[in-house]
């Protein structure tokens, strides 16, 4: 212990007082302050360090960028798969529509061509739509949704907006039996619309009609239009039935013609059932002892 009054020499050289110090490095900082601002001494300086730290500034936001990111990118993930599916129901609900106004579309030109028809024909007719096929593979038939309680009989022609379908064959009360033009049992009198020459067209099945019984020599070319002759009593006269696709006159004394169906044998969903044509009623008989009225001859 040392004596009273006597102070230990010092070990450590303890420098400035820190207030001392203090003042220093304040006036410094202003003296760095006023220089960089007045003579922009400290811009170089500042700008390496912004360079050396530039990864240290990468590294520590990196985390929080990523995070970021992934919240951004799902989220939008999520929203494009919403609205991905919200578009799909959109686009099968418009495609059906669309199908729907063609099918109506479609339906209006057919129900117009048949309101022509019914008005050209100038006979009672039956508007009548096409249920199914019927089930026999040996025959091109038809069942119709129209039948007894309609009007229906056998043997009435069926036609759609183009010509001549087919003919009734079998009816029940609401429903009927067509046999198509282009089946092989099946056979219509026509003419030819040119020049009036008369023949049988017999179906041939798979699309494809005949005119059978025509001489080599006869006037038909590839073209002609045939109408019904009316000669049968069933089918008006002047209903169009076919085109003559081709002619063969080299194989017999029979010329082999192919001819095309014009209506829609095998695509028409609604047609016509054709009602037979009345004749006018014949003149009665004179009564007895009453002379007999002599027609006026034309001048």
């Amino acid at each position: 212990m040392s004596p009273a009054g006597h102070q230990a020499p010092p070990i450590f050289n303890r420098g400035p007082a820190p207030l001392v110090r203090l003042l220093i490095l304040v006036s410094l900082c202003l003296a760095m302050l006023v220089a960089d601002l007045r003579f922009r001494y400290l811009e170089v300086l500042r700008q390496g360090l912004s360079v050396a730290t530039y990864p240290l500034q990468m590294a520590a936001s990196t985390p929080a960028d990523f995070v970021r990111n992934a919240s951004i990118y799902f989220g939008t993930l999520v929203q494009v798969q919403l609205e991905n599916a919200d578009l799909r129901r959109k686009q099968l609900g418009a495609g059906d529509r669309l199908l729907r106004f063609e099918q109506l579309e479609q339906e209006n030109a057919q129900l117009r061509g048949l309101l022509e028809m019914s008005q050209r024909v100038g006979v009672r007719s039956v508007a009548a739509d096409i249920l199914y096929d019927a089930p026999d593979p040996f025959a091109l038939k038809v069942i119709l949704d129209r039948g007894t309680q309609q009007g229906v009989e056998t043997g009435l022609a069926v036609v759609d907006a183009n010509g001549v379908l087919g003919q009734v064959t079998r009816v029940y009360p609401i429903q009927s039996e067509v046999t198509l033009l282009t089946d092989r049992n099946q056979a219509v009198p026509i003419q030819v619309l040119r020049n009036g020459l008369r023949g049988v067209l017999f179906g041939a099945g798979r699309g494809r009609l005949e005119v059978r019984f025509v001489l080599a020599t006869a006037d038909i070319q590839p073209g002609d239009k045939l109408v019904t002759s009316g000669l049968d009593g069933v089918f008006l006269p002047g209903l169009p039935v076919a085109e003559v696709e081709s002619v063969d006159r080299e194989s017999d004394a029979f010329a082999v013609i192919v001819c095309k169906p014009l209506a829609g044998v095998e695509r028409s969903s609604q047609v016509l059932v054709l009602g037979r044509e009345t004749l006018p009623p014949p003149p009665p008989e004179p009564e007895p002892g009453q002379p007999v009225a002599k027609s006026r001859p034309r001048r």
